[in-house]
């Protein structure tokens, strides 16, 4: 016997989930329904099988192919428009046409002993048989009453509570013999139970209902869908799971890798290859999609959660659904009955509020409250610079297509035959995407010299010297799991806000310039690129003082790029070294705020031992250093900023220091004290690059431990910044410590605070407006000074839904007591 499983329903009470996927295929714990649907009918000897389809006709068709994968021999009737449940088998008339045959929907999951239903069909003699199952609640059905013998009486689509007179229902599953055809039009909507069975009825043909026992779940809403994936998981329905039961109710697929410190509660499932990290929760009836990735501190209960999902830390996802491809980022919820459709974007701290449906493509930003359903609203395209380039969790938001198309929005805003320097630091994965960068470069007329694993300083002198710009890419600073890929300009400093929204709008625009075959650029890899970096560093940095002063210093390469310039560049110095920590460590391309901390106060200890100068140690892409003085003791990195300013203002005497507006005013005290003079910047270091390369500046830095040397470069270098402190410190012949106790102390406190981008400018209007008549500084923000000399300083950040906050008062309380007092202003405006 043939079966004809009716899989062209578009499923509209499931969208969004069925507006990109028909409804056959909406996975039931990992598996299409259809799959499951195509199993019962193989398990039951019915291996021959038509597949009526029409909606999105042709992923049902790529999906299960010929049917060979499952043992089966599937064909295809393909509707052009929608002809109801009897026209679509009609439509399939010629392959049916010779046998009884059995017809199955491909959207209801069920295990009904289909043999037996044969068995009666044949027994009886029947034209029709109906196979009907016994509800709870029939209101949503057709209700189907019959007689001892099992002779149909009566049939009612779709009662109202006044007319329902049986729990028996129509399941849609039928047998029939093909005379039934002889009672269907061809090409027009014709219904069985609505149209055919009520003529057969009339006629007096043999029409019978078989009771069936065990499962049926018709999958036409969102509960009966998430009702239906507990179902399997209870054990209640009789369908294949694929993978291992590690304990009881926990299945694990193939692949899957779930930390022992995880917390599983089944019955649920974790489909293949998919990753569950320490710390994160899964309860009861949650269903985990392949290649799923979720987080250390997730928590999800009765979540179905489809293919190649990303779920970030401390999210909460419950009694929903997550459409394939979707990002959910760090702290957002998810609650009861809420549906998000296929490759969203849920931004961080987002709060998606039960039965709101947000449909595919779409974003929703961090820190947003959305209590109503996005169905028209387009995926917005954010901003792509932050504040260290365009950054993201690498595979989730930086992904190798991304890289490609980036390189060639930045190819496009350059003339063909350009030459552009690329390089990474020492991670895996900033190796990928440079590959796939260089090749989307050459694919658009540009030549390509890679400097490959170079310290960031590096990279960018090196596209100073004659290329039209630069691409680094880098482990994102603390965030092992994230990248950022920087741009740079002809002088190797980050791409200006111009540039950056130039190259947003191409991007945008995705228009993109393609190389004819004889303009691909040409690819070539630089050599001696240190010996040179390390000569032009020596000529231009003031070394005088350091041969005949007997330093003793420790350097900390933590097995960073770092190490690769420190060879030939401590050799030349001529300085009394201990290098430690030199060789790369490909697992460790970044460092928490932790571990460097544990490095440096290793490092203390190594300095004091030793009767060294000082320690510095390098950041893992040598941009920038953190200090330790003689006894071994940690110069935080505002005092180190302090430390060097003084230093320099002694020894030039005039010029300017460029610093940006958050830096505390004791900087101002020191700089006048020798004749110096401050420029505030803003907080972007495109703007302290700037200033820094112009005349007259001997000085920058931005109190995060990135200094700037002006007669070397305009940008952040950590080896300029300890060869010009080398010099400082032998020349002057004091110590670290003895410069820091000179220095008054300072007290600058930051706060950050969660604002949705819908807000931000009534945030600043309100603080402009609470200012009131006191001094108000735009430089960037709003910097408020009060009459005593105190300031607060508001700033909306340019690529994440925050505002941050520093103040600075004469002691920490007081510098405490102002930051609670504007984020109060901030919070009124933001809520």
């Amino acid at each position: 016997m043939k079966a004809v499983v009716m899989a062209g329903g578009e499923g509209t009470r499931l969208r969004p989930m069925t507006a990109s996927m028909p409804k056959p295929l909406l996975p039931v714990v990992n598996k299409p329904i259809m799959e499951h649907v195509l199993k019962l009918l193989k398990r039951h000897g019915l291996t021959e099988t038509v597949v009526t389809v029409q909606f999105l006709a042709s992923l049902v068709k790529n999906y299960f192919g010929d049917g060979e994968e499952l043992g089966m021999e599937l064909t295809y009737a393909h509707e052009e428009k929608p002809l109801g449940t009897a026209g679509s088998v009609k439509n399939a008339e010629e392959a049916l046409k010779d046998d009884a045959f059995l017809v199955i929907s491909g959207d209801a999951l069920t295990d009904f002993d289909l043999t037996d239903l044969i068995r009666f069909h044949r027994e009886r003699g029947a034209m029709v048989t109906v196979c009907l199952t016994r509800v709870p609640n029939p209101l949503e059905f057709g209700i189907t009453i019959v007689d001892e013998d099992g002779k149909v009486d009566r049939f009612l689509e779709k009662p109202t509570w006044g007319q329902v007179f049986s729990d028996t229902v129509n399941t849609g599953i039928y047998v029939m013999e093909p005379e039934v055809f002889d009672y269907v039009e061809p090409d027009k909507p014709v219904d069985w139970s609505g149209d055919v069975f009520p003529r057969l009825m009339k006629e007096g043909k043999p029409i019978y209902g078989y009771v069936a026992e065990g499962y049926w779940e018709d999958v036409g809403t969102h509960e009966s869908y998430v009702q239906a994936q507990a179902d399997v998981l209870e054990g209640k329905v009789d369908v294949e799971r694929d993978g291992f039961e590690i304990s009881p109710g926990v299945w694990v697929a193939e692949g899957a890798e779930v930390h022992p410190d995880a917390v599983l509660r089944g019955p649920l499932y974790i489909g293949d290859y998919a990753k569950v990290e320490a710390g994160a929760e899964i309860r009861e009836h949650s269903v985990i999609g392949s290649n799923v990735v979720v987080k250390s501190g997730a928590f999800l209960h009765r979540a179905v959660v489809h293919d190649n999902v990303y779920v970030g830390p401390q999210s909460n996802l419950r009694g929903c659904v997550i459409g394939k491809n979707t990002d959910i980022m760090r702290a957002s919820r998810i609650e009861d009955g809420a549906v998000v459709g296929d490759e969203c974007f849920i931004g961080e701290e987002s709060i998606v509020q039960g039965n709101v449906r947000i449909y595919p493509f779409k974003t929703i930003e961090a820190g947003a409250f959305v209590n109503t359903s996005v169905i028209w609203e387009s995926r917005g395209q954010a901003h792509l610079f932050g504040a260290r380039g365009v950054s993201g969790i690498l595979d989730v938001e930086i992904t190798p297509e991304l890289a490609v198309r980036l390189a060639g929005a930045y190819a496009t805003t350059l003339k063909k035959g350009s030459t552009v320097c690329t390089a990474r630091d020492h991670s895996r994965g900033a190796r990928a995407l440079k590959r796939a960068i260089i090749s989307a470069l050459q694919a658009s007329a540009i030549d390509v010299r890679d400097l490959e694993n170079v310290p960031l300083p590096v990279a960018r002198q090196q596209t100073a010297r004659g290329s039209a710009g630069g691409i680094m890419i880098r482990t994102t600073t603390g965030v092992p799991d994230s990248v950022d890929i920087m741009f740079f300009d002809e002088r190797g400093a980050d791409l200006s806000q111009a540039g950056q929204r130039k190259l947003d709008r191409v991007y945008a625009r995705q228009e993109y310039r393609r190389a004819f075959p004889g303009e691909i650029g040409d690819l070539s890899f630089p050599s001696s690129v240190y010996d040179s970096y390390t000569g032009s560093l020596l000529r231009a940095v003031d070394t005088t003082g350091i041969a005949e002063s007997g330093l003793k210093v420790v350097v900390d390469a933590s097995n960073g790029s770092a190490g690769l310039v420190l060879p030939s560049l401590l050799g030349r110095l001529g300085v009394d070294s201990l290098t430690i920590n030199p060789g790369l460590d490909e697992s460790r391309p970044t460092e928490t705020a932790e571990s460097r901390r544990a490095g440096l106060v290793r490092l203390g200890e190594i300095v004091a031992s030793a009767r060294a100068a000082f320690g510095v140690r390098f950041d893992p892409v040598g941009e920038r250093i953190s200090l330790v003085d003689e006894h071994g003791r940690i110069v935080e990195d505002d005092r180190a900023l302090l430390v060097m300013l003084d230093l320099i203002a002694a020894e030039r005497r005039s010029g300017r220091v460029a610093l940006p507006v958050t830096t505390t005013r004791i900087a101002e005290q020191v700089a006048a004290y020798h004749g110096t003079q401050v420029e505030w910047t803003t907080t972007s270091p495109d703007d302290l690059t700037r200033v820094s390369g112009e005349d007259g500046t001997v000085f920058g830095g931005d109190g995060r431990g990135g200094f700037i040397v002006p007669e070397f470069s305009s940008v952040f270098d950590g080896a300029a910044a300890f060869v010009r402190l080398i010099g400082l410190v032998a020349r002057t012949q004091l110590t670290l410590s003895q410069i820091d106790a000179r220095i008054p102390r300072a007290h600058v406190s930051r706060r950050d605070l969660a604002t949705p981008w819908a807000v931000k400018g009534l945030v600043m209007r309100t603080v402009v407006e609470a200012a009131g008549d006191r001094s108000v500084d735009t430089t960037d923000g709003v910097r408020v000074v009060e009459s005593d000399g105190r300031w607060v300083m508001v700033l909306p950040d340019p690529a994440e839904a925050v505002t941050h906050l520093w103040a600075e008062g004469p002691d920490e309380a007081s510098a405490q007591a102002l930051l609670d007092e504007w984020a109060a202003v901030v919070d009124s405006a933001g809520h």
